[in-house]
């Protein structure tokens, strides 16, 4: 059975820096899209970047220029890094990899970043 472990979450000042880490088993990493997405209470999750098994990706234009993602696939774990925080990404935040049909598979739990002075 697939699981996606979520970490690197937590409460960080406007400005900070955090990495979240993404640790996949009981799947085939390699060959997929994988995103992250994020959620808030009451509203729908939402895409905030993605990286194809050739590394090209794409970003929310909400965290373009502040979010990187990567992965590395000899450790079957996608990142997030993410730079000069606003308290609007504060969020729950999954990762999820792309079916052929275009739909995200989520498996875990979520890492929760909140962004306050």
């Amino acid at each position: 059975q697939a699981q996606f472990v979520e970490s690197g979450g937590g409460l960080v000042q406007p400005g900070g820096s955090l990495r979240l880490s993404c640790t996949v088993s009981g799947i085939i990493f390699e060959s997929k899209t994988w995103g992250w997405h994020r959620q808030v209470p009451g509203k729908q999750r939402e895409l905030v970047a993605s990286i194809s098994s050739g590394e090209l990706t794409n970003f929310a234009d909400s965290v373009k220029g502040r979010f990187t993602i990567s992965r590395d696939n000899a450790k079957k774990t996608l990142y997030l890094q993410m730079n000069s925080l606003k308290p609007e990404d504060t969020a729950v935040y999954y990762c999820a990899y792309q079916a052929h049909s275009g739909s995200w598979n989520y498996w875990g739990q979520g890492t929760q970043v909140t962004v306050s002075s």
